[in-house]
C-alpha cells in the first residue's frame, strides 16, 4: 500500500482523544526503539468499562493515526473486550498501512495493554 486511506488521513489530521485524561486510574507506556515512536495511554475504568481514554504520542503520522483509532476502539468496551484489541484490528480500521508503517499499530495495542494491566494492579 503506497497511498494512505481517507480514514488514515482523518485520524492523523484530527486525532480523537488526544491528551492525557484527568482522574485516570490506569496508565500505559510503550515505545518502539527502532523508530523512536513513543505512546502514553491513560484510561479511566469504572465498573469494568473504559469510560474515558486519552493518548499522547511522539511519532510519525502512522503512530498518531493508529493511536487515535485505538482509543475509539477501546472507549466504552469492557476491560476484557479492550484487552482483545490487536494491532491488526487497528490497522484494519484505518484501511491498511504502508508496509514500513505496520509496526505503528503495535504501539496502541501494547500501550493499551499496559494501561489495562495498570488498572488491574490497583485493585
Amino acid at each position: 500500500m503506497d497511498i494512505v486511506s481517507a480514514a488514515f488521513f482523518d485520524h492523523f489530521t484530527n486525532p480523537r482523544n488526544a491528551g492525557l485524561i484527568e482522574n485516570a486510574n490506569g496508565i500505559g507506556r510503550y515505545g518502539d526503539p527502532e523508530c523512536g515512536d513513543f505512546l502514553v495511554v491513560t484510561v479511566r475504568v469504572e465498573k469494568g468499562v473504559i469510560e474515558d481514554i486519552g493518548f499522547m504520542c511522539r511519532g510519525c503520522s502512522a503512530a498518531i493515526a493508529t493511536s487515535s483509532v485505538m482509543t475509539e476502539l477501546a472507549r466504552g468496551k469492557s476491560v476484557e473486550e479492550a484487552a482483545q484489541i490487536t494491532g491488526e484490528m487497528i490497522e484494519e480500521e484505518l484501511g491498511g498501512l504502508p508496509e514500513d508503517k505496520r509496526h505503528c499499530s503495535l504501539l496502541g495495542e501494547r500501550a493499551l495493554e499496559a494501561a489495562l494491566e495498570s488498572v488491574e494492579s490497583q485493585r
